[in-house]
């Protein structure tokens, strides 16, 4: 079995829950991701984290993410 090549990450220091949902502190990029392998673990308004060993690598998190905090890190 191959290793996974390429995974989703969260720039922490662009995140911010609160900028996706003023009110109830949902990210985008965790309410976007069909295969539940990015979650706020913390609670609402808590920066999400990822399941990178789940990652599909649909990149849904990434096209649902306004502040593009999320990208794709390829591994050679």
């Amino acid at each position: 079995m191959q290793p996974k090549k390429s995974f989703a990450l969260v720039n922490y220091d662009i995140c911010n829950p609160k900028m996706c949902d003023h009110d109830e502190g949902r990210c985008a990029a965790a309410s976007a991701c069909t295969h539940k392998v990015i979650k706020q673990i913390d609670g609402l308004f808590e920066q999400p984290m990822i399941f990178q060993d789940m990652c599909m690598g649909c990149w849904d998190c990434i096209e649902a993410c306004p502040l593009d905090a999320v990208s794709a890190k390829h591994v050679t």
